[in-house]
């Protein structure tokens, strides 16, 4: 695959980490909360692993100030414990002003990352 092609990620109430580079952690966060935001899901699970805690950091500090965001919290110890977070969505309608943020963020600098979901097959 080109390094250039975008990421497709389907989206489903679970978002694993694990696989994505950290820095382009912060842009799938806030792109994945957005589109779930706009698909209606309302209780997300986000896996970030145990390690040290900066992937933690990282999705928690975005997850403070996502408007859509009511709630986020450890998941139980049987979906993770600490290594996820457990995130509510409210109806909030801010959806499409955080993709248009992401959108022209990508417009203005030199190297971005383009991440674009699609949903998942039910």
């Amino acid at each position: 695959m080109d390094s250039e092609e975008p990421v497709r990620i389907p989206v489903t109430d679970i978002l694993d980490l694990h696989s994505i580079p950290a820095r382009d952690v912060a842009g799938v966060v806030e792109e994945y909360l957005a589109e779930a935001d706009r698909l209606g899901l309302k209780a997300l699970r986000i896996i970030h692993g145990r390690g040290i805690g900066v992937q933690r950091e990282i999705v928690r500090s975005i997850l403070s100030r996502t408007p859509s965001v009511r709630d986020f919290h450890d998941a139980p110890a049987e979906a993770g414990g600490w290594g996820a977070t457990i995130v509510t969505l409210s109806d909030s309608g801010l959806a499409a002003v955080q993709i248009l943020y992401v959108s022209v963020f990508a417009l203005t600098h030199s190297r971005c990352i383009v991440c674009i979901f699609t949903v998942a097959d039910q």
